[in-house]
């Protein structure tokens, strides 16, 4: 019983790996579900489907490694995090689907609260801001405009998760109600010193404390699986976010380790250790993980649209076939030609937090190509991203030296030489580019003695280093051209 199941439900896809005692891969399945777009602006899930593509990807790397459930010493599950589901507790029945973090249906509920000026209190508490990104005003849309769900909800009939939540429910046949320190701190309602629900919080957002699931420590054993569809008696033993599982992945365990994941959005986090520090440009302050009883915070900035872009350009204006593509046609010209594209699509993220953002091309001309728009694309996830580092400096009172990347658009050679070259650092892509799932393995194998920390810190390898060398005036002109393209998109939809 050496082999560690991770399970790594994502905003696009399900996926299911299985590592060995050394860490190696020897299995992967991943299946893609539907992403539902009712209105601008609004993106939703089916939960039973987010089930059913999971349970079939584990049965599936379990039959690739000829393995049963009794040959898995436990699993971790790593998940998207702010997206909420709520279900009926009886049947088990999601009474709405899935409203995912990239929805933005709660802006003016937000936007009322901050003018009433909630905003510093929250951010004290929860590390966060007022944005319809994390869960606590969906899951106040539900309540209101789903019939009888609020009574539902005040009697105890109804239930809250994250997807790492209704993931365990289905799996325990409803057994476990349960989330993490990581995933409990992006909901809004989460105490980051206390590490509980805060009372104060769930009456400001109208929300009943008997819907929410227990808060438990990211590495220990949960309890046992029960569901057929998944396998029966396999230990429960991580939940992590997955920002927070990538950076325990790529094994930035001490202060001042930073890493990107880019995904459909990109997500920078830097782990700050035990010390809490509060961001003075709008940066997130969140709880990385709790692995017995130490608890160490990280400061995040989150780009709503990275990768999401590639596949918009992809399934939307059909530049190409595959992503991957995207790096071929892009690198076919020399620049840019003076395209900058802001992908906006669902407002801005950090360091902006612009909900009314909307996304643009700038600089189009007759001599514009696809692969000056492909490169562009590529070249906005960089330019999001750096944005970023540039108030983390701020905040910590030093520069990033170095960014650990990973996530399918790590593997893309131009976005990674790109980011080098216009934040001024060292970009390193690990051998093992899964560091989400990977993240949850390890946390779940720690939980259950497989590992022992000192043992994962042998096991992380870097594949390639990337150095910038772009003369200084080309970036600042790239960065002035950005800055006016943001500025142009800014409260579009306001």
């Amino acid at each position: 019983m050496r082999y560690i199941m991770a399970i790594d439900q994502g905003t696009s896809s399900s996926r299911c790996i299985l590592y060995d005692r050394e860490g190696k891969m020897v299995a992967a399945a991943q299946r893609e579900f539907r992403q539902i777009f009712p209105q601008p602006g609004w993106v939703e899930h089916d939960p039973e489907e987010i089930w059913r593509t999971q349970a079939a990807v584990c049965r599936e790397a379990l039959r690739q490694a000829n393995l049963q459930p009794a040959d898995v010493a436990a699993l971790g599950i790593t998940n998207q995090r702010e997206t909420v589901v709520v279900w009926d507790r009886r049947t088990g029945t999601p009474v709405y689907p899935a409203i995912v973090w990239q929805d933005r249906r709660t802006a003016e509920h937000c936007a009322r609260l901050r003018a009433a000026g909630w905003e510093e209190k929250v951010q004290a508490k929860t590390g966060l801001l007022l944005d319809p990104y994390f869960s606590a005003t969906k899951i106040r849309w539900i309540l209101d405009h789903i019939d009888g769900a609020l009574d539902k909800a005040l009697q105890g009939e109804l239930a809250f998760g994250t997807v790492d939540s209704w993931l365990v429910w289905k799996m325990t046949q409803g057994e476990l109600h349960i989330t993490d320190v990581s995933n409990a701190s992006r909901t809004l309602l989460f105490d980051i010193d206390t590490l509980s629900w805060d009372l104060e919080l769930l009456d400001l957002f109208g929300i009943p404390a008997a819907m929410l699931p227990g808060v438990k420590a990211s590495s220990e054993c949960y309890g046992l699986t029960r569901d057929p569809l998944l396998g029966a008696g396999i230990r429960i033993a991580a939940i992590v976010g997955d920002q927070q599982a990538s950076l325990f992945g790529q094994l930035c365990v001490e202060p001042g380790m930073a890493k990107c994941t880019y995904g459909t959005g990109s997500f920078l986090v830097m782990n700050t250790g035990p010390e809490k520090i509060v961001s003075k440009h709008r940066l997130l302050t969140t709880v990385a993980w709790k692995i017995g009883d130490r608890v160490d915070y990280a400061l995040e900035g989150s780009v709503f649209v990275g990768g999401a872009a590639i596949q918009w350009l992809r399934d939307g204006l059909h530049l190409f076939d595959a992503a991957a593509d995207s790096e071929k046609l892009a690198v076919s010209v020399s620049d840019n030609g003076g395209v900058y594209f802001v992908p906006a699509f669902t407002g801005l993220g950090a360091p902006f937090w612009d909900p009314d953002a909307r996304g643009a091309i700038f600089g189009l001309t007759r001599g514009v190509s696809a692969a000056h728009i492909a490169r562009a694309a590529l070249e906005s996830i960089a330019f999001q991203v750096d944005d970023i580092l540039a108030v983390l400096a701020e905040d910590c009172g030093r520069p990033v030296s170095q960014l650990r990347i990973d996530g399918g658009a790590a593997a893309n050679r131009f976005l990674a030489q790109f980011q080098s070259d216009i934040s001024a650092l060292e970009v390193v892509r690990p051998a093992h580019l899964e560091t989400t799932a990977l993240g949850a393995a390890y946390l779940a194998g720690l939980a259950v003695g497989v590992w022992t920390l000192e043992e994962l810190a042998t096991q992380w390898r870097s594949d390639r280093f990337f150095q910038h060398s772009m003369p200084a005036e080309a970036v600042e002109t790239h960065k002035k051209q950005w800055r006016k393209a943001v500025a142009r998109v800014r409260a579009w939809a306001e």
